[in-house]
C-alpha cells in the first residue's frame, strides 16, 4: 500500500475510533491496542494511566467508560502518528519504547498517560518529520 494510503487509513481509523469513544469503547480495544503495540497488559495500563485492576474490571464488563476510551484513543492516535512519521510499524514501536533525549531521556510511551505528555511526543514526531532532532 502506498504511503498516502496508510496516512488516509490512519486518519480514517482515528476518526472512526473517536465517535464511539464518547459512548465507551469495547474492552476488546485494549487487547487490540496491546497487540498492535506489542506490550503487556501491565505496560498498557501504565501507558494509559489506568490501574490494572480497573482495566481487568472493564474487560469483565465489556465496555470502557468515556474517560478511559479517550485515553485509548489518545494512545492509538500517537501510535498512528509514529507509524506515519517513520513509515514503518516496527521502527515506530522501537522509537516509542526507547529513551529519547528530546523528551528528557524518558520513553515516549511513558509520557502518554497525560494530554501534556502526549502533546510532547507528537511535537517530537513533528520535529523528526521536519528534520529537527533536538
Amino acid at each position: 500500500m502506498p504511503y498516502g494510503s496508510h496516512r488516509r487509513a490512519a486518519i480514517s481509523t482515528a476518526g472512526a475510533i473517536s465517535r464511539p469513544a464518547s459512548r465507551g469503547l469495547s474492552s476488546a480495544a485494549l487487547d487490540s491496542l496491546a497487540k498492535a503495540m506489542r506490550i503487556t497488559q501491565s505496560e498498557l495500563a501504565a501507558a494509559l494511566g489506568i490501574p490494572e485492576r480497573t482495566l481487568a474490571r472493564r474487560r469483565k464488563e465489556g465496555t470502557l467508560n468515556s474517560d478511559q476510551s479517550a485515553k485509548v484513543v489518545r494512545l492509538a492516535r500517537v501510535l498512528w502518528r509514529a507509524i506515519e512519521t517513520f513509515e514503518d510499524h516496527d521502527t515506530a514501536l522501537k522509537w516509542m519504547k526507547s529513551p529519547n533525549p528530546a523528551l528528557s531521556g524518558t520513553t515516549p510511551l511513558s509520557l502518554l498517560d497525560t494530554d501534556i505528555g502526549a502533546e510532547s511526543v507528537v511535537d517530537s514526531l513533528g520535529r523528526i518529520e521536519h528534520g529537527v532532532f533536538a
